[in-house]
């Protein structure tokens, strides 16, 4: 699977850093920066938890 971000949509809340810190974080800026944006197995269990706590849906996963 691969996290997809919706640039536009993110306002930085941070939620999903704190729910997938070892995938993704907020640069100095405020901008989410996807890290690891190819994921399964242990990884694919924290970037479902982080696009499920995006409260403005600027995440989801998609096959690849």
């Amino acid at each position: 699977m691969r996290i997809e971000l919706d640039r536009p949509r993110c306002e930085g809340h941070g939620l999903c850093e704190e729910a997938a810190p070892l995938l993704m974080h907020l640069d100095d800026d405020g901008e989410l920066v996807i890290d690891t944006p190819e994921v399964d197995g242990a990884d694919l269990g924290a970037a479902k938890a982080a696009v499920r706590v995006c409260p403005v849906a600027a995440l989801r996963l998609e096959a690849k």
